[in-house]
């Protein structure tokens, strides 16, 4: 029956979204919200950019009807945990300051300062790490330290999603197959309410893409903005700690636990953390915003947009397929998450290498030229 709860709350907002995203378009023009471009963005003409405005409402929605599923078809109550309430106040929480940011604009500090702000909302309710699970050889680790470590990892993977949406169909491709795993293992563990949360924004995030990847500048091309990224990254975050409170895993291993919500957040991740020390190492500020991130680099080595899409969506299920085939022939975790980490480290070296080279090639022949 989780599976059908499932494929109602994904259908319900799916459609929802199709019949919001043309008046979400319309609106934009209408009133010339667009996201415009500068030297740091990669697209060249405005586009509309409130998309993301979408999830929630269509995700509610989504929701509601599998909660009537389950309601009428196996004639129980629903309940919902505390920490799921917390979870929709954060949310909303973060999904509105990214309207306000979208609207009117808001200094990347503030926003940290938000985030950090919605980030306590789950520690506070009692969701916190409590467990490493063998990374750098800790396991059981003091409260003290669960909750600010908590608190750090929520405006990471916050972060992480909302500064990876730099290209077409990148963050909410990722989040598709992020959330559709998710989906997946709190479905198998009987928690078919937070499957069918995460099926509905799966829906609504399909759609999204479509407009998003293959629409036409001028017709019906749409950015998600950052009340989608933002909303996207908080959902990930309550999930990946969420999935480590309770044995979802096919196999009651607290390791396996943490290697699923690892593998599933390992790039976007690992770009913002190596993003961010690189700022504070060339000693800018680590809010400037540039075009160090892994699309850009895809992009400076030569290729198109979609061509780099396509590559980060290739290595995301390399790095999933790598670390099942480690799993399953009994490596420890630390061992993948250092597999993990160098393959990413190769990709980026080869990357900044490609470029380079490109860069030093352009220039030489546009002096030819002069």
């Amino acid at each position: 029956m989780t599976a059908f709860y499932i494929i109602i709350s994904f259908i319900t907002s799916a459609l929802i979204s199709m019949l919001l995203m043309p008046w979400i378009l319309c609106l934009c023009k209408r009133n010339g919200y667009f996201d415009r471009p500068n030297i740091r963005k990669v697209h060249k003409n405005p586009v509309p950019r409130l998309g993301g405005v979408v999830f929630m409402p269509a995700a509610i929605i989504g929701l509601s009807a599998s909660l009537y599923a389950i309601e009428d078809m196996a004639e129980t109550g629903v309940i919902v945990s505390i920490s799921t309430l917390v979870m929709a106040a954060g949310a909303f929480l973060v999904y509105f300051i990214g309207i306000f940011d979208d609207r009117f604009g808001m200094k990347a500090s503030h926003k940290f300062v938000i985030q950090g702000i919605s980030a306590l909302f789950l520690p506070l309710c009692g969701l916190l790490i409590t467990d490493l699970n063998g990374i750098l050889g800790m396991h059981e680790i003091s409260i003290w330290v669960g909750y600010p470590l908590t608190v750090l990892l929520i405006m990471t993977i916050v972060n992480a999603i909302n500064l990876i949406d730099g290209i077409d169909g990148l963050a909410s491709g990722l989040c598709i197959f992020i959330l559709s795993a998710y989906s997946y293992v709190f479905a198998k563990s009987d928690f078919p309410l937070i499957a069918s949360l995460d099926a509905a924004i799966v829906g609504s995030l399909v759609v999204f893409w479509c407009f998003n990847v293959f629409g036409k500048i001028g017709h019906n091309k749409i950015f998600m903005g950052d009340a989608g990224s933002l909303f996207l990254g908080y959902i990930c975050a309550y999930m990946s700690i969420k999935s480590l409170m309770h044995p979802i895993a096919p196999v009651d291993c607290g390791e396996e636990q943490m290697l699923i919500s690892v593998t599933l957040l390992l790039i976007p991740v690992l770009d913002v953390i190596r993003v961010t020390f690189q700022r504070f190492l060339s000693g800018r500020a680590i809010f400037q915003p540039d075009k160090t991130h892994i699309h850009h680099l895809f992009m400076a080595a030569g290729l198109s947009m979609h061509s780099t899409l396509t590559c980060i969506l290739v290595l995301f299920g390399l790095i999933c397929g790598i670390n099942y085939a480690l799993w399953q022939s009994h490596f420890i975790l630390p061992i993948i998450l250092l597999v993990d980490v160098l393959i990413y480290a190769s990709v980026i070296t080869a990357l900044l290498h490609v470029g380079q080279t490109a860069a030093q090639s352009s220039k030489k022949s546009f002096l030819l030229r002069g």
